[in-house]
Parts: C-alpha cells; sequence; structure tokens
C-alpha cells in the first residue's frame, strides 16, 4: 500500500528536476532546434543498426504480462527500448525499475503504462481510487486527475502514459467508462487538458485508439473489428495534433466499404494507408506512432505482425509476442529495401529524440 503524498512527491520531483536544469524538455520536441537534432543525430550515429531497430521494440512486465526472467535478457543485451508494465504493486515496479536502469547507464529505457483514469486503481492496486474518465466533467477536474496519475508515474519511474481514451463512445465492449464521452464536441477540450497537463508534468500522452474504437461493435483484444464506411472518429486527433500530443496509438481496426481507406481485411496496424498516408501525411502527424498490444486477438494470429506494422510507418510496436523475432524481421527487410531502411532510420530519430526530450541520456 502507496502511504505517500503524491502530490508533495510530485513536487519534489519537479523541484529537483528544475533545479537540474534538463538541456531539454518535452515542450521542444516539435520546435525547430539545431542543437536537439545535432544531439539526436549524434546519439543515433553511435548505436550499430541493431540498436538503433531495438529502441522500436516495447516488452511487456507485470502480472499480465511477460515474467521478468525472461525480459531481462533482452535488457542486458539492448534488444529492446522500453517496456509497459501492465498490472502490479507500484513500489514493486519501482524496484524493478530502479534496477533495470543500474544495468545500463548508457541505455535508456522508455518506461510505460495504461495509467487512464479509470484503470489507475486496477493497474497498480494501493493507489489512489479515481473517477472513471466518462466522469470527470470540468477542466479543473480533469487537470487535478492528470496531476494526480503524473505524480504517480514519477515517481515510480514512468515517462509515457498511454492516456487519454479519445474514442466518441462510452458504451463500447472495449471501452466503457474509459472514454470522455459520446460527441467530439465535449470529448476535444477534456482530451486535450490532459494532454497538455500531461505533458507540462514531463509525462508523454497517448490518444488512442486511431482510426477510432468507439463506433465499432466488438472487442480488439478478442478478435477483429470493422469500422464499416466513412471514418466518422477520425477529425477528433486533428485538434489533438495541433496540441501537440507527442504519441497516437493504432487500434487493430479493420476498414471496409471504403475505397480510399479500405484495409482489407487486416488492422489499421498494418495498414500503410491508414498509418503514413491517412495519419503521418494527411493529417500531419509528426509524433511517435505506436501499435495496440501485438498479442491482441485482433492481430496475434497474423504472420510477421511486428514486421508489417513498422512497414505501415509505425514506430514503435507495442508487446510483440516474439521481441527477437520482429528485432529480426525488420532487420532483415532493411537490407533488402532502402526505402524501409530509410523509415526505420526515421522512425528511430523520433524515438531519440523523444527520450533526449524526457532528460534521458546515451553515454
Amino acid at each position: 500500500m502507496i502511504r505517500l503524498n503524491f502530490t508533495l512527491v510530485f513536487l519534489v520531483i519537479l523541484n529537483v528536476s528544475l533545479a537540474q536544469r534538463p538541456e531539454f524538455t518535452l515542450a521542444d520536441f516539435y520546435r525547430d532546434s539545431e542543437r536537439l537534432q545535432q544531439e539526436t543525430d549524434n546519439v543515433f550515429n553511435a548505436l550499430n543498426e541493431e540498436q538503433r531497430v531495438a529502441q522500436m521494440i516495447i516488452a511487456s512486465l507485470g502480472k499480465l504480462g511477460k515474467p521478468y526472467e525472461s525480459v531481462e535478457p533482452l535488457i542486458m543485451q539492448k534488444k529492446i527500448g522500453g517496456i509497459i508494465f501492465l498490472s502490479g504493486d507500484p513500489e514493486e515496479f519501482k524496484a524493478q525499475i530502479d534496477g533495470i536502469i543500474g544495468m545500463h547507464t548508457d541505455w535508456p529505457m522508455l518506461m510505460s503504462m495504461d495509467a487512464e483514469p479509470s484503470l489507475l486503481n486496477r493497474r497498480m492496486p494501493g493507489t489512489p481510487t479515481m473517477k472513471p474518465t466518462a466522469e470527470l466533467e470540468s477542466m479543473e477536474e480533469i487537470e487535478g486527475a492528470a496531476k494526480t496519475i503524473d505524480s504517480i508515474l514519477h515517481h515510480v519511474g514512468f515517462q509515457q502514459n498511454f492516456a487519454p481514451v479519445v474514442d466518441l463512445s462510452p458504451n463500447n465492449e472495449a471501452i466503457g467508462n474509459r472514454t470522455f464521452g459520446m460527441d467530439q464536441e465535449s470529448v476535444v477540450p477534456k482530451a486535450v487538458t490532459f494532454i497538455k497537463q500531461t505533458q507540462k508534468d514531463q509525462i508523454v500522452a497517448t490518444a488512442k485508439h486511431f482510426p477510432g474504437h468507439g463506433r465499432v461493435a466488438g472487442d480488439t483484444h478478442k478478435k477483429l473489428v470493422y469500422i464499416n464506411g466513412e471514418l466518422t472518429e477520425v477529425g477528433i486527433y486533428e485538434p489533438m495534433i495541433e496540441a501537440g500530443v507527442l504519441s497516437i496509438m493504432i487500434g487493430h481496426i479493420a476498414i471496409e466499404n471504403n475505397d480510399k481507406y479500405n484495409t482489407h481485411e487486416m488492422p489499421s496496424t498494418l495498414s500503410k494507408v491508414v498509418v503514413t498516408d491517412l495519419l503521418r501525411k494527411e493529417m500531419g502527424f509528426d509524433g511517435i506512432i505506436i501499435t495496440d498490444a501485438m498479442n491482441m486477438g485482433a492481430v496475434q494470429a497474423i504472420p510477421n505482425s511486428g514486421l508489417k506494422a513498422a512497414q505501415a510507418g509505425c514506430d514503435m510496436i507495442l508487446m510483440p509476442p516474439d521481441e527477437l523475432g520482429t528485432l529480426t524481421d525488420i532487420l532483415m527487410e532493411m537490407e533488402q529495401d532502402p526505402a524501409f531502411k530509410a523509415q526505420i532510420e526515421t522512425s528511430v530519430k523520433r524515438i531519440i529524440r523523444l527520450k533526449l526530450c524526457l532528460g534521458m541520456h546515451f553515454n
């Protein structure tokens, strides 16, 4: 059970952070900074090709993830670039994170979790019970919820929050009370407030699940679900991109009866039309694109799914069932396809830039 005053913990951490004056912050990610670009290039050039691709792969830990014993070799051998912690005691997570940091002072790992208001106490028992996301109403209440979550994440050692959920429905089987509402007019200002406060607190926010999970039937944890026809939830992401959201998660959602964005019975996660053409090019998003968990029912049976997600344009591959296999697949494809290699190098530089903006150091 955590008995710490999380507000006090966060203020102490914030004061220490300010005193240390990190060279870059999350506010610098989208800025035109020659110094940040040069440092990103320096780190990139110092890594070998396998270490570069490893930045893209996020493994799981915790009660619902892989056992520590199976992930430790990946950390020691620098085969992954980050970890998502799924469910467990926050103080045990903190001890694990401290231990992982101690393994490699020159290999910063991005630590993340699904710390949504609706899920926080279930993911980390002992943390404060919060109102479900759907019940948060005023902007002050949303800012307060984000600050509370951020203080806990900083204390434990997380840098990325896979929140907020911005799907337009509290009634979908997979979404429930995890979103801010049923219509764009109510969801957008609340989500933007949550995102801005989260990133002000030096935690990476992640809007999800693109291109929209709210108005589909079924649950991608169990099976592939479909958007039939028009993409009615895509517009919700434009103001969040304008507000500077740093990460967007792609859902395992197929699109049918749509001539322009048909995914041909494949999840959007593996569709270049959705990831690169729509989100990256048409909508102008230049942050981190991350997949939803690659062990979910909608995608896990598809061969070489991690490689296909990278080919679609995803920067981070979340929870691939076989991390080493995904790493090898991407490296092999890079040898055969110069255009794909250039694309991967751009993804890796985005991730390095993000880590530098989080105050991480590659020695």
